[in-house]
């Protein structure tokens, strides 16, 4: 018998079928059911890195983040993430991370650490020094505006959107006109 390689290709796909559909066996894809971590809380969210709105789960165990994965129920990235997306696992698990609040003396040259409570009055104090010296209530044409332009705020991105919430809301109150987030630039 002389066979040509296609003419194999043909009667190993054709017993291959013929197999598969007469013993009903039917393999399901791997992907077609999300992993589920055990004992988890599913946390649903959207990734920070840019404008898109990708749908991640966070799965979280005591308080700690131990899987992120994309929502395969979600309407933009039904499940797949670009490989930003696919790294936010390393934005709460990374021991290269600062973890303590780094301060630097105007003039210095080294670094200080500090602790939280003392940064965040820092932070505060200088804010409102400044709100108060530059605030803006009217303009010239004497219309209300209430405005601060002397101060901008740049969002990270390894906000999450709540938080790129609070923090517009927070700067709005404030009175800022220059706000921008990294996702967009």
């Amino acid at each position: 018998m002389d066979i040509t390689r296609r003419g194999f290709l043909k009667i190993a796909g054709g017993t291959l079928a013929a197999t598969g559909i007469g013993t009903g066996a039917y393999v399901k894809p791997a992907f077609a059911q999300p992993r589920k971590v055990k004992y988890a809380q599913e946390v649903p969210t959207v990734c920070p890195y840019c404008g898109v709105g990708c749908g991640i789960i966070v799965h979280v165990r005591n308080g700690k983040v131990i899987n992120t994965e994309g929502d395969p129920d979600h309407p933009i990235n039904k499940g797949s993430l670009c490989p930003k997306g696919g790294s936010l696992y390393q934005i709460a698990n990374n021991d290269k991370r600062l973890s303590k609040v780094l301060y630097r003396a105007p003039g210095a040259d080294s670094w200080t650490e500090v602790e939280w409570d003392w940064a965040l009055d820092k932070i505060a104090r200088n804010l409102k020094k400044e709100r108060d010296a530059s605030f803006v209530a009217t303009n010239d044409k004497g219309e209300v505006v209430n405005r601060l332009e002397t101060v901008a705020s740049v969002g990270g991105a390894s906000l999450d959107n709540e938080e790129v919430y609070a923090l517009t809301k927070m700067n709005r109150a404030l009175g800022l006109v220059y706000i921008e987030h990294q996702a967009r630039i």
